[in-house]
């Protein structure tokens, strides 16, 4: 038997951004959302995130628009005293676990069906019980797993193992009991980072890490990326000024290095990999006391007290353990408009920032009838590899904020949320430092964004 379930909307995934925009949604519109998940809870990829995971960017930036992840406080000890919280794996699951039950199913307008399958055909089916549910003609679907990540607890490593090798996904490196002589990282991004700086603060010898790096990765520096309008708004100034003056890609990112927009760990090495997740300097500085970093491309196969890879091998300890942090994390599927003839596929708007792409999408859903002017206003942005898709991944973004800021109502909300990092404050409250930066964008984008194109 199935069971008719009345909603106006069918949310498939309750991860970062199916959150962000049945959020935005029903607080802009009286709406009913089916919201279903294949895991036991909301919260996506959190659900199996590695125990010392932690955002990369301020809590501010991350979850829905209705209610802010943490209190916005700034740290005032420690090695990022200054710059604003980054919430935990299990502050982020308690706060996505209060969206759904208080916000979301106490306000009456959502219904959440977990350990749930969306099957096509307008049909969900429970893994628990085997109960099927439809919901009607009417009902849009809304894509929210079409960037959905692949991380190290989900993904098997893209390698072969020998028998009797250790290789253990990074979420396992909070239960070893045995330590061995050498831990091998395989993975160049953030999830690599996490976990050597982990291993490092809990007193492994940087010598005995040995770090398989194919690509090496540029870096933000987390100091200018930061809810506070006159140090973000002044970090985008200096990016487009950056561009205006850039020779090359290449070019371009030596000037943000120089400007303090970017990082890489090893100043030797020109990075070619671009996802730029953000990086504090003492984390930097501990990152590059690890002098062991195989660069001999991905590996093939891992054996008893040797790795090999596409360009050659390097022997390890016969006791090694093998760290895997290689999943993609990010995909890059390409893009397309997120109002379709068949369903809303969720996708950035501006330049990176998921969940603000998706409230703005819900807002919008909300508040506009026709899906080309949707379209128009919110075109979609890819995630950064290279450095050329991170160049156009700002020519985009760039854009896309110039459309849909140009309807007052929609720029009124987007200043008003705290998940849009370039968010601006009333005129009257503005300081000298936000109308610098402001007056800076204005002068450096129009050029700033040629140069891009052509550099692309």
């Amino acid at each position: 038997m199935t069971h008719i379930v009345q909603a106006d909307y069918l949310v498939v995934g309750a991860g970062a951004m199916g959150m962000a925009f049945a959020d935005a949604l029903i607080d802009h519109a009286d709406a009913h959302v089916a919201l279903v998940d294949r895991r036991h809870a909301a919260g996506g990829h959190w659900l199996d995130a590695y125990p010392f995971a932690r955002l990369h960017q301020a809590s501010a930036f991350y979850g829905v628009a209705s209610t802010l992840l943490g209190d916005s406080r700034v740290q005032q000890h420690g090695p990022e005293a200054g710059l604003h919280e980054r919430a935990d794996v299990s502050e982020i699951c308690a706060y996505y676990a209060h969206i759904v039950t208080d916000r979301m199913v106490g306000s009456g307008k959502v219904e959440f069906f977990n350990n749930c399958e969306y099957v096509a055909e307008r049909q969900i089916v429970s893994h628990i019980s085997g109960r099927r549910f439809e919901v009607p003609p009417t009902c849009r679907i809304v894509d929210a797993r079409y960037l959905a990540p692949d991380i190290p607890s989900v993904t098997p490593p893209h390698f072969g193992v020998e028998d009797g090798v250790r290789v253990v996904p990074v979420n396992n490196l909070a239960h070893i009991v045995d330590a061995p002589s050498q831990y091998v990282i395989v993975g160049s991004g953030k999830t690599a980072t996490d976990a050597c700086i982990w291993l490092l603060a809990h007193g492994v010898d940087e010598a005995a890490i040995c770090w398989v790096r194919p690509r090496d990765p540029w870096m933000l520096n987390r100091a200018v990326v930061q809810p506070d309008p006159a140090v973000f708004l002044g970090m985008a100034a200096d990016t487009m000024e950056a561009a205006a003056a850039a020779t090359s890609l290449e070019d371009l990112f030596l000037r943000l290095e120089d400007a303090g927009v970017m990082l890489r760990i090893d100043p030797s090495v020109t990075p070619t990999m671009a996802k730029t997740p953000t990086l504090a300097h003492w984390e930097l500085e501990k990152l590059r006391t690890i002098e062991h970093v195989v660069r001999l491309g991905h590996i093939r196969l891992v054996e008893r007290g040797r790795i090999i890879l596409n360009e050659g091998s390097v022997p390890i300890a016969r006791d090694a353990l093998v760290v895997h942090c290689a999943a993609s994390g990010l995909r890059y599927p390409p893009t397309t408009p997120i109002w379709g003839p068949k369903e809303i596929t969720l996708q950035p708007i501006r330049a990176g920032f998921p969940c603000f792409g998706a409230a703005l999408a819900g807002y919008v859903e909300a508040t506009r009838d026709d899906d080309m002017e949707k379209n128009r206003l919110c075109p979609p942005t890819p995630y950064p590899n290279t450095l050329a898709s991170w160049a156009k991944m700002q020519v985009l973004g760039t854009r896309a904020a110039m459309s849909f800021g140009s309807e007052p109502d929609i720029k009124a909300w987007a200043d008003s949320v705290a998940l849009n990092p370039s968010r601006v404050p009333p005129e009257d409250g503005r300081s000298a430092q936000v109308n610098d930066a402001l007056g800076r964008l204005k002068t450096h984008v129009p050029r700033g964004l040629d140069r891009l194109v052509e550099l692309i």
